[in-house]
């Protein structure tokens, strides 16, 4: 690991000096900053990517080169785009609601709530809930369903405005939004004072074992400041007067762990023997000591030359290359292999959002899926691959020329 930091930079739960590198992936624009065709002769900004682990708490983080506020005051993300994501969250709530008896009598808060993808069912349980979300334009399309959406950027002094308008949460959730947050403290005390006495947080995010071992570094982006494993995310939450009782892992978005907190003081809820399995699992896997973050950036690496390999090769037989998807991810990984419209001609993606732009840095259009029959490419490289089985099924009719599936992630694989 390198010594190099970026000057004043020092980790955003601790406050230590941030010394160790965990990866480098250069300069890149930020990962849904798509580019209207008005603005492709416009200049963009490319900030590090740069990842490191905190030698105190091993927190691994990126420094904040840009606030929240310009990323997701109007956000492209609109989480109803994908079935098997709609699905994860119906199956959520039937189990939420179940394991903690809610009722028309309880309140269910959502932070990062989107468009209103998880808390539609529990409206139509007929559970009282309120979302938050600060992209006011992804809001309006809660609000349009009918959920009470409050627009804001979630952290202590919004809680304590709730809490002074009465609200209190009985399950208290963020899926996909504690690795956003920038001031990492100011969030989850502001989970704490909203949480109900007795009441219950979940709070799902990518399992930083799995980014390591799965070789998932396209998942590091500048919207994800923070990068966690149950033994970090254990210290953050305890500091804040949390008591973590249960985990899940999950398969969604790669590998994910879906934690649930309580008050230190509340003695209603039992310590699940999941919560020791997995810190022992991750001990193992050396996440309590730096040298298990030594290797990362190698692995990377061989990742990059594999993928331009075949991009190169493909060309040089003549084949054609398109990309399905338009994930933050994905530009991740474009953009640090470098790859641009003279070994991809083009992506496709579901939503109408962001068809008819531009991936940031590549500027390789977006373009709906259809565009994949009519070009009728030799090769489709999954962009999403945590989605993989359902883009294959959704796109199984490239098998009618010959067609075939690329997913660059954790190795490249090509399927027929």
């Amino acid at each position: 690991m390198s010594e190099s930091t970026p000057a004043g930079c020092d980790c955003r739960f601790c406050g230590a000096p941030l010394t160790h590198s965990f990866c480098d992936l250069g300069m890149s624009p930020l990962a849904n900053s798509y580019v209207a065709p008005d603005r492709l002769n416009h200049p963009e900004v490319f900030y590090p990517l740069h990842a490191y682990v905190c030698t105190e708490c091993l927190l691994v983080q990126l420094a904040e080169f840009t606030s929240a506020d310009a990323i997701f005051s109007d956000y492209a993300y609109f989480s109803s785009y994908s079935q098997s994501w709609l699905d994860h969250a119906r199956r959520y709530v039937e189990t939420a609601i179940g394991r903690f008896g809610l009722d028309a009598s309880s309140k269910v808060v959502e932070v990062a709530s989107n468009d209103g993808y998880l808390l539609q069912n529990f409206v139509d349980a007929g559970i009282p809930c309120l979302g938050i979300e600060p992209a006011k334009n992804v809001a309006l399309v809660a609000v349009e369903r009918g959920i009470d959406t409050r627009v804001g950027f979630f952290g202590e002094a919004l809680a304590d405005e709730l809490v002074d308008d009465g609200v209190r949460a009985d399950l208290l959730i963020g899926n996909n939004v504690l690795a956003h947050v920038p001031d990492l403290n100011d969030f989850v005390t502001g989970l704490s004072r909203l949480l109900a006495p007795g009441g219950v947080i979940t709070m799902e995010f990518p399992h930083l074992l799995e980014l390591i071992e799965n070789n998932q570094f396209d998942t590091i982006y500048h919207e994800h400041f923070s990068y966690f494993s149950l033994l970090t995310v254990t210290q953050v939450f305890a500091s804040h007067g949390l008591r973590l009782f249960d985990v899940d892992r999950l398969p969604t978005h790669g590998g994910s762990l879906r934690i649930y907190a309580c008050h230190a003081d509340d003695a209603g809820h039992a310590e699940s023997s999941r919560i020791d399995v997995l810190r022992q699992v991750e001990r193992d896997a050396g996440l309590d000591d730096l040298a298990g973050y030594r290797a990362y950036t190698e692995q990377v690496k061989r990742t990059k030359r594999a993928l331009l390999t075949f991009l190169v090769n493909a060309r040089e037989e003549g084949r054609t290359v398109a990309a399905y998807g338009a994930p933050a991810k994905g530009n991740t990984l474009l953009n640090y292999c470098g790859v641009r419209d003279d070994l991809v001609d083009f992506t496709v993606d579901r939503s109408p959002h962001k068809q008819g732009q531009y991936l940031p840095g590549t500027h390789l259009p977006i373009h709906a899926p259809d565009h994949v029959r009519e070009t009728r490419p030799d090769y489709l490289l999954i962009l999403p691959w945590n989605l993989r089985d359902e883009v294959i099924e959704d796109m199984a009719y490239i098998r009618e020329w010959g067609g075939r599936f690329v997913v660059p992630i954790p190795e490249l694989t090509v399927i027929d």
